[in-house]
């Protein structure tokens, strides 16, 4: 890999987000993201990327699954996701850990949905 190419690699995520780091709202890992009503007509509109992350969301998928399976970093994730909420294309599901024993098995569950795609 070229100089030249690892650098526009680590400029690309900010010219997607629009230059924006962080999201509107904190979206955990573990946060669940589904889209409301499918739109093929949507492709013509959105960025790729949030295209990608839209037609992913078909079936519902964590913030840590669509950065992983789109292999998108994940503040640039939690931002195109905060933007395609904001137009009410996707839903954010409520993520709620009342006990320690909900922590656990919530790290069970995304130990064992890591092991699956790798």
């Amino acid at each position: 890999m070229t100089n030249n190419s690892r650098k526009s690699a680590r400029v690309r995520p900010y010219l997607v987000t629009g230059g924006r780091t962080r999201s509107r709202r904190p979206l955990l890992l573990e946060t669940l993201i589904s889209v409301v009503e499918f739109d093929p007509a949507l492709e013509k509109t959105l960025i790729p990327e949030s295209w990608r992350i839209y037609e992913l969301c078909r079936s519902r998928q964590s913030v840590a699954e669509i950065s992983t399976r789109l292999k998108l970093p994940l503040g640039v994730v939690r931002v195109l996701v905060c933007d395609l909420s904001d137009q009410g294309r996707v839903r954010v599901h409520a993520t709620s850990i009342d006990s320690e024993q909900d922590q656990r098995d919530l790290l069970e569950r995304v130990l064992r949905g890591l092991q699956t795609i790798s």
